[in-house]
């Protein structure tokens, strides 16, 4: 936890890189919307966030945040790179739109001060743990888009990330048209593999900790649902912690379903494929299962930007239909 006392220290910190002669008009920003289309007010989690003109110096370190922006046409100065990728914290299907790469911020434990000094005039926090505590301090630095309302622990829906970045700056039509594509994308997957409707699904990890199974409404559960299958029912029944549901080894079992998907954290694809326990499992003898091996499409389900969602729908669903039948 932050004490007050560095609370208030942040408070003179910012107070400090406004004075700055480095300003954020010696920067040129991107193109966003018109100042015509502010103020403009977000509704979220702690209360509404009024933005009062076109954000120039973007700082995006919710998961998706940066690639959510960037589809909007409008490159982060700062971003989190939630899941390794290096560089400029983007997967390859965000490559090249930046020009210049952004500065790099941690993702469970920012550094307040890094963000300060990158002078920005809008953060986008939209997926994270929602922790009231870090969302006063960010406000403090900048008006900051937090969670929406009634979301917690990650759990904010890649439509709800679009619509609070798209208003946050201005281009909500921007922000439903890309809604509305990623629809078409579902639907025309969908409706491409019939087959799909109404099987049931398990979404697993196995990483450095053990296994654990994702929760109905988790964005790696609904990606599965768009498509047609439907949530393991069995998983519905454990007790779940934040996103998802412990599986002890020796209760593999419970994985079962239709199609049994697991992306391996720390570990991999062979580690797990070698469980015995997890050999044992009738989806996984009968061939109705998919275990990453490629960190690049694991990493584009998992990221679940309105971005990263049109590469694992080329990848992830020829993997799903290779296996939905079994051997």
């Amino acid at each position: 936890m932050v004490s007050r006392k560095w609370a208030s220290l942040l408070v003179l910190f910012v107070v400090a890189v406004a004075g700055c002669s480095g300003s954020p008009t010696e920067v040129d920003g991107p193109d966003g919307a018109p100042d015509s289309a502010f103020p403009v007010t977000v509704a979220g989690k702690f209360g509404d966030v009024t933005v009062e003109s076109t954000p120039t110096r973007v700082v995006a370190i919710g998961w998706g945040d940066a690639e959510t922006a960037l589809a909007l046409g409008v490159p982060p100065v700062g971003a989190s790179d939630w899941v390794d990728f290096g560089g400029a914290g983007v997967g390859p299907w965000a490559e090249g739109i930046y020009e210049d790469e952004p500065e790099i911020i941690g993702t469970l434990e920012p550094s307040y001060e890094q963000i300060a000094a990158l002078a920005p005039d809008l953060i986008l926090d939209t997926k994270s743990a929602g922790d009231r505590e870090r969302y006063e301090l960010l406000s403090k630095i900048a008006p900051t888009i937090g969670l929406p309302e009634g979301a917690d622990n990650f759990k904010t829906t890649a439509e709800q990330q679009v619509e609070l970045v798209s208003t946050a700056l201005g281009m909500p039509e921007a922000g439903a048209e890309l809604l509305a594509d990623l629809d078409r994308r579902f639907a025309d997957a969908a409706a491409a593999h019939p087959e799909f409707a109404g099987r049931s699904a398990t979404v697993a990890a196995r990483s450095g900790a053990g296994w654990g199974a994702y929760t109905a409404d988790t964005e790696r559960v609904q990606f599965v649902r768009k498509l047609g299958f439907v949530q393991n029912p069995t998983i519905d029944d454990l007790a779940a912690v934040t996103f998802s549901v412990p599986v002890a080894e020796e209760n593999l079992g419970v994985l079962d379903a239709d199609m049994v998907i697991v992306f391996p954290i720390q570990r991999t694809a062979r580690e797990v494929e070698d469980t015995p326990l997890f050999q044992a499992i009738p989806a996984v003898q009968d061939g109705r299962y998919v275990v990453f091996d490629s960190p690049e499409v694991a990493r584009s389900y998992s990221t679940n930007s309105v971005l990263s969602i049109r590469y694992a729908l080329e990848t992830v669903v020829p993997l799903l239909a290779e296996r939905v039948e079994g051997r």
